[in-house]
């Protein structure tokens, strides 16, 4: 029995889903559709963990960048490392002037949310037995958190995983481009 996936994108009219017979192999052969579900998931945070990255990355080529807009001078006032410091660099080469002390608020902050999605069904605490997030199709990425009340459509979940692989090569291609001279033949706007 196939797993239904809302992945299919319209390609000069009739939509057409690309990758169907990974798609079939991985949840129906190799999986169930709890493998969908959470493959879907794990596609889901990538794609907005990219989102976030080329947003930082535009916005630090563009100038838009902490020293311009924060009340204060330093990342790190034990470290010596002033945000002023960090705009000269390439954003790759700031993030590696990133204190281990910021990393692991970064993976703190990570793992609230990460920890808050295992133990949560519906917004609420599960209490007792397994956690939903371990259980089988129990990783939705859905946090349950819509303070502005958006009606989530299949048009709009549609869109986050499109815009969420688009960003993934985004920032792949931008920070090759800036590690690796001319691996990008497209100039970039910066």
């Amino acid at each position: 029995e196939k797993v239904p996936c809302f992945c299919a994108t319209p390609l000069g009219g009739e939509p057409v889903f690309i990758g169907e017979n990974y798609w079939d192999k991985l949840t129906s052969e190799y999986g169930s559709e709890a493998t969908g579900t959470f493959l879907r998931a794990a596609e889901l945070k990538h794609g907005r963990s990219a989102m976030l990255a080329v947003t930082g990355f535009a916005f630090h080529k563009l100038g838009l960048t902490l020293d311009n807009i924060s009340p204060h001078t330093y990342l790190s006032v034990t470290q010596d490392i002033k945000f002023a410091d960090l705009q000269a660099m390439s954003p790759v080469d700031a993030v590696k002037m990133i204190p281990s002390e910021g990393w692991a608020q970064i993976f703190a902050a990570i793992t609230i949310v990460e920890l808050y999605e295992l133990t949560h069904k519906d917004g609420e605490f599960a209490r007792g037995g397994i956690a939903p997030g371990l259980k089988a199709g129990g990783l939705t990425g859905d946090l349950g958190w819509n303070p502005l009340n958006v009606k989530v459509t299949d048009r709009r979940r549609l869109s986050e995983l499109q815009n969420g692989r688009a960003a993934m090569f985004a920032i792949s291609a931008w920070v090759a481009n800036e590690c690796v001279a001319g691996s990008v033949p497209i100039p970039l706007p910066w």
